[in-house]
């Protein structure tokens, strides 16, 4: 009768060694995995925070100039201010036909 359980005790203990064994495999796939795609979001975050920094400074550069104006030749200030004013208007026109344009798509829609 000793020799049944010896067997299966051997049998017990062996299978959990393998199994234990192929989870311990899997667990190390994954962690090397892991570190793969932890360097890989890595580089694409110093690539985000790169283009990141171009855009403000391109932002910085596009900046309308905020001098100080106090002796400014009027002539000059009153023909940026119209400037601007054309901008402004431009940029409404172009959201009224966006709207107008969003509207009429919902009104086909819808009927």
């Amino acid at each position: 009768m000793p020799d049944v359980w010896f067997a299966l005790w051997s049998v017990l203990v062996v299978g959990t060694l393998v199994g234990a064994f192929f989870l311990g495999r899997r667990l190390w796939r994954s962690l090397v995995a892991l570190g793969r795609e932890l360097a890989r979001a890595g580089e694409v975050s110093a690539e985000l925070a790169d283009r990141a920094a171009e855009l403000a400074d391109l932002a910085a550069q596009q900046r309308a100039s905020t001098d100080p104006t106090l002796f400014a030749d009027r002539d000059e200030l009153r023909d940026a201010v119209r400037g601007l004013r054309r901008e402004r208007a431009a940029r409404r026109e172009e959201r009224a036909r966006r709207h107008a344009e969003t509207a009429r798509g919902w009104r086909a829609y819808w009927t």
